[in-house]
């Protein structure tokens, strides 16, 4: 039996366990946090709008919806920029400073009276995301050990799938019941219990005593973190091409009453959760074999989704597959940009949340821009394949590199954090 060291004292597998729930539940809070203002946008441009909506639904809508990319926003600019300057810190006393900034934030969002003042608030609310991530993946990932480590990153990141299945469609009808603002101080809730939970069970773990902010900076040096972070900002773009528009696909192509969307937000949440779990494990045998395993399924499932999405067993399977292949890819492409990085590890362990939030925004974006030019609610499926083509260049590309520098005698990092010889 494997203990770890807490101060003095040590761990037993069950504190292990109560630790990895904790930083979970914080992931579950960002899921939360993050994705719940899709599904109260209405209710949020009624109440911040009330004119506008009156005069034109869409318009207000179209102006709340501003915040989901004030959200995003935040998560790109703080994943770096708070991991580098506070590298050295004590994991945990930094955990503790994100959770606390997260309820306030969130707070703030849910009191605030005017737009622009909640527009601010979920900007700052947001800067904590990226960086909790990748501290979070880095104290898991010493939790579980040798060997484990895309497994430890996988668990941080199921809080953030499970949160797609269940807490967003909780909060979703807690907001449409007693008001969106409601729904953001319950989200806040949920921050202030992770707190507590982190404070009780995890343990004090300590900073990098050498990292400087010009040593963690170091990782926008290197061509392979500018390759990974390519391979999650543009391959993980698939997936939300077809998410973001997923409720007109149910509704306009496949026919489904406008009821049964959250069920398919539930199938794609599911998707993700199994993806995430298995993404974590192979990630631990190859790096680069779970990379091209899983953006295979992904373009197939793509391909699948675009012929059969007007037939609801093809809806479904199509979304489940895509919210899955997509789901292990993120602790996949974690572990590569944490290998590449080298001694910049608090950076590369949060730059993967700012990656991933690209992908959202260029998902969204060029999705949109196809139904604008009335190629129909199809067309972000095309979309987002055509994105899903480009990682699996971007992978190509990065991997060739290794094994470039292989036939040179240059040892390359893998999965499991060790240096190995390159495949010729």
């Amino acid at each position: 039996m494997t203990l770890l060291t807490d101060g003095p004292t040590t761990l037993s597998p069950a504190r292990i366990r109560f630790a990895l729930l904790a930083l979970a539940l914080g992931g579950f809070g960002i899921g939360s946090t993050e994705f719940v203002a899709m599904g109260l946008l209405p209710d949020i441009a009624q109440d911040l709008f009330p004119s506008l909506y009156a005069d034109s639904p869409a318009d207000a809508n179209a102006n709340a919806g501003w915040m989901i990319s004030a959200y995003a926003l935040g998560v790109v600019v703080g994943a770096p920029t708070i991991a580098a300057a506070a590298a050295r810190w004590p994991r945990k006393r930094l955990l503790l400073v994100l959770l606390t900034a997260f309820t306030l934030g969130t707070v703030a969002s849910a009191l605030l009276p005017t737009f622009e003042l909640v527009l601010i608030a979920r900007f700052v609310a947001a800067l904590p995301h990226g960086a909790y991530f990748g501290i979070a993946s880095l104290v898991a990932a010493s939790l579980m050990g040798p060997g484990r480590r895309a497994r430890g990153v996988a668990l941080v990141l199921s809080g953030l799938t499970i949160a797609n299945v269940i807490g967003v469609p909780a909060i979703t009808w807690l907001g449409q019941n007693a008001g969106w603002r409601t729904a953001y101080l319950a989200v806040a809730a949920i921050f202030a219990l992770t707190f507590l939970a982190v404070l009780v069970a995890v343990p004090w773990q300590a900073g990098d005593p050498g990292a400087t902010i010009a040593r963690e900076l170091r990782a926008f040096t290197r061509a392979q973190v500018w390759f990974a972070l390519g391979i999650g900002a543009i391959g993980f773009g698939g997936l939300f091409a077809v998410y973001t528009y997923v409720a007109p696909l149910a509704t306009e192509v496949t026919g489904l009453p406008p009821e049964s969307v959250p069920i398919v937000l539930i199938v794609i949440g599911l998707g993700m959760t199994v993806g995430n779990i298995v993404g974590g494990r192979l990630a631990d045998w190859s790096v680069r074999r779970s990379m091209y395993l899983f953006f295979a399924i992904l373009a197939a499932a793509l391909v699948l989704l675009g012929l059969t999405a007007t037939a609801a067993a093809g809806l479904f399977l199509g979304v489940f597959l895509v919210g899955g292949a997509s789901a292990a890819l993120s602790p996949t492409i974690q572990a590569r940009l944490m290998d590449v990085a080298r001694d910049s590890q608090s950076i590369a362990a949060a730059l993967n949340h700012s990656a991933l939030n690209i992908g959202n925004s260029l998902g969204a974006l060029f999705g949109g821009l196809a139904i604008a030019a009335g190629l129909g609610y199809v067309a972000p499926v095309w979309i987002g394949l055509t994105l899903t083509i480009i990682g699996v260049a971007l992978a190509l590309g990065s991997f060739g590199l290794d094994r470039a520098r292989g036939r040179r005698g240059v040892a390359v990092p893998y999965a499991t954090g060790a240096m190995e010889a390159v495949d010729a």
